[in-house]
């Protein structure tokens, strides 16, 4: 089992930026993937940043909307997924996830160009981003 923890969410201006951190229980050291989903009210859970390590070794994919605003990085010594965001919006305004999964999903990601929720195994209950104008 891997419990995962957000923090870090909050209520910013636009323009603003904020650092989401993901708490692991344990680091998986072999192959895996991390990333950050958002899901705002009414909407579906949409994947935003993932971070994948495995033979190729790490890789790192974002979505267009958080293209260019957003890095993802881990600290393995600290057991801890970040997501720095920074000229915010409000249609960034949603529950933001953090989700993990050991197998090898970059691959799949880069194919499709998207991020999967229904990939992932192990999730936290998320940290809430509110952007106002």
């Amino acid at each position: 089992q891997l419990a995962l923890e957000e923090s870090g969410g909050g209520s910013v201006q636009a323009g603003g930026s904020l650092r989401l951190a993901c708490a692991a229980s344990r680091w998986i050291y072999d192959t895996y993937c991390f990333a950050w989903f958002r899901q705002a009210p009414g909407k579906e859970r949409e994947g935003v940043a993932a971070l994948c390590s495995g033979a190729r070794g790490e890789s790192t994919y974002y979505v267009d909307t958080v293209k260019g605003r957003a890095t993802i990085s881990e600290d393995v010594a600290k057991n801890t997924l970040y997501l720095d965001m920074n000229s915010l919006k409000p249609e960034d305004t949603a529950m933001y996830y953090c989700a993990s999964d050991p197998t090898e999903l970059m691959t799949a990601i880069q194919a499709l160009k998207m991020i999967s929720p229904q990939w992932f195994k192990y999730w936290g209950l998320g940290t809430q981003v509110t952007v106002s104008s």
